[in-house]
């Protein structure tokens, strides 16, 4: 069970036993990351359904987005502010590089944070409104971090930006089969939760397009990936999912 401790501790700010561990157990451990984003969602959306019982829609949402980051040691927000502030702006690849390695932030990586946590506030908000029976909360809470998880798996078959960093050392290099068989389980829970509520099947594929367009723009602006790519590719699929998830039309709930 080591590799999937390893993987608890890298994604996550929970507890995890202290031991050893051989220098490949994070790349060994990428099978158990969408499992680990299914956790998190288990946490959020239980979370979400006790609070919404105890405050409006709005507060609710905010707690949840609060201890979402929380859970995440905030890791991911940190990469999606420092793409922003790096990938955006009219800059040459190594200005770019220079940027996203700085701690400060700019206006272009505040904003970009900025949006990000108001999308995810505003939908969690706007399926909160709605009676539990009736909303995708819980469905969109499961499904979003476990296929964000997933694209983390993607993201990290690609070259990486520069020689050190995440993106070179997690640089899993996994095959056309492991990634389909980690993709299992979202795809198992999206087939079932989407008899339930359709419209995550429309949030799952627009965030899939959603981190894919995010690895686009990074190949094309940094020539690879980076660790800050990782987790903007997380919370840019995680907010979109939400959005969908709530929209009016495709409810039909509204």
């Amino acid at each position: 069970m080591h590799t999937f401790w390893a993987a608890v501790g890298f994604l996550t700010t929970l507890p995890v036993p202290r031991r050893d561990l051989p220098p490949d157990a994070l790349h060994r451990a990428a099978r158990w990351f969408p499992t680990i984003g299914l956790l998190l969602g288990v946490m959020l959306a239980g979370s979400a359904w006790a609070l919404a019982w105890l405050f409006p829609p709005t507060v609710t949402a905010v707690l949840v987005v609060g201890l979402w980051a929380v859970l995440t040691g905030a890791l991911h927000l940190d990469g999606v502010a420092d793409c922003g502030d790096g990938l955006l702006p009219p800059l040459a690849r190594t200005r770019r590089l220079e940027i996203m390695r700085d701690p400060r932030l700019g206006a272009f990586g505040v904003t970009t944070l900025v949006l990000i946590l108001l999308l995810k506030t505003a939908a969690l908000a706007a399926l909160a409104a709605l009676p539990l029976m009736k909303s995708a909360l819980a469905p969109a809470l499961l499904l979003a971090p476990a296929w964000a998880r997933w694209l983390i798996l993607l993201a990290a078959r690609l070259p990486p930006a520069r020689a050190e960093g995440m993106g070179a050392s997690l640089g899993l290099a996994l095959s056309n089969r492991q990634l389909a068989l980690a993709a299992l389980l979202p795809v198992a829970l999206t087939a079932v939760m989407g008899v339930w509520h359709w419209p995550v099947i429309l949030a799952m594929g627009a965030a899939l397009l959603a981190g894919l367009g995010v690895l686009h723009l990074a190949q094309q602006r940094l020539g690879g990936v980076t660790g800050d790519v990782f987790g903007a590719v997380v919370e840019v699929s995680e907010a979109v999912f939400l959005c969908v998830a709530c929209l009016r039309v495709a409810s039909g709930t509204y």
